[in-house]
């Protein structure tokens, strides 16, 4: 394949699985998303991301297909956190399971027009002032240790500082109505609590992306590995979460793996442009893979099955 063409079979290939996923959703109304469907669901997801390394390794280079994987699985892992927040913005406004589904897929859609315009954003800065990267390296440093004291995951235990701004500035219907986002009652246009529950998610992912944006630039300078493999990480999210919502507990210690995740990306962006020290692409997926699966293997061994 020649090399230009990649990006843009990457962009076709994401319009035709939201357009799919868009279709399924007119087709099914409210239909509720079983543990099963899920699983297959996240299994396919996962399964088309590493293929798609695969062909960025045959087109690209073995290095470059390294950073890829290596970004999808930072991605992926900052995935998780945020959907356990999901999950709290759903529980706060009592969206029922069977809604969740149309908020989710719509949510996708936001997230991936808004990473795009930050990743490009991003690059573009980083280029122009490479200073840059050591500022984000500190503050990946500084989010990593807010995570090994707690801090980072506030909005778990209650309710997030973005749903007191939305809710205390914008008007809300009193209840649902139906699968609407908005509706218009006594001449006046209200959320309802619906809609609410998709700019709560679009706004917190907009927070998520200050981690998950940086922490990708350090793996790779290259805007199509950054954007693909946040893409894929995003594409699963509404899979994922039906999947791994509920069972937030048995994910203990996931906050430790992605704090150390953090805090070796942080230092890296620190060390590389500061010492001229650059770690070979293999080096960093296997410490990523080790802090992640260390601390999900850890999290199920804790606990009894």
């Amino acid at each position: 394949m020649d090399l230009p063409l990649l990006p843009i079979a990457f962009g076709l290939f994401v319009v035709g699985a939201l357009a799919l996923d868009l279709g399924l959703l007119r087709r099914r109304g409210d239909h509720q998303i079983k543990p099963r469907e899920a699983l297959a669901w996240t299994g396919l997801w996962v399964s088309l991301a590493l293929g798609f390394g695969l062909l960025v390794f045959a087109t690209r280079g073995g290095d470059t297909a390294l950073a890829y994987l290596t970004a999808y699985l930072v991605e992926w892992s900052l995935s998780l956190d945020n959907v356990f927040v999901i999950a709290l913005i759903f529980t706060t406004f009592a969206i029922p399971p069977r809604y969740q589904h149309r908020a989710l897929v719509l949510g996708v859609l936001g997230a991936l027009v808004m990473r795009l315009v930050l990743i490009f954003a991003g690059t573009a800065l980083v280029e122009r002032f490479d200073w840059l990267l050591p500022l984000f390296g500190a503050f990946l440093i500084f989010t990593g240790v807010r995570m090994f004291r707690g801090g980072h995951g506030e909005g778990h235990e209650g309710e997030p500082a973005v749903i007191r701004f939305l809710r205390a500035r914008l008007p809300i219907t009193d209840g649902l109505r139906g699968e609407r986002f908005t509706v218009v009652e006594a001449g006046k246009r209200f959320l309802t609590p619906l809609g609410l529950a998709l700019v709560s998610i679009e706004a917190m992912d907009l927070v998520f992306a200050v981690d998950s944006i940086p922490a990708a630039l350090a793996i790779s300078p290259d805007p199509f590995v950054i954007y693909t493999s946040n893409a894929f990480a995003i594409l699963g999210l509404r899979s994922l979460y039906f999947l791994i919502a509920e069972a937030r507990e048995r994910f203990s210690l996931l906050a430790y793996g992605l704090a150390a995740t953090l805090l070796f990306i942080g230092a890296k962006l620190i060390a590389g442009p500061t010492l001229d020290f650059h770690l070979p692409p293999a080096v960093s997926l296997g410490a990523v893979i080790l802090f992640i699966g260390g601390s999900v293997a850890l999290s199920l061994l804790r606990r009894p099955r």
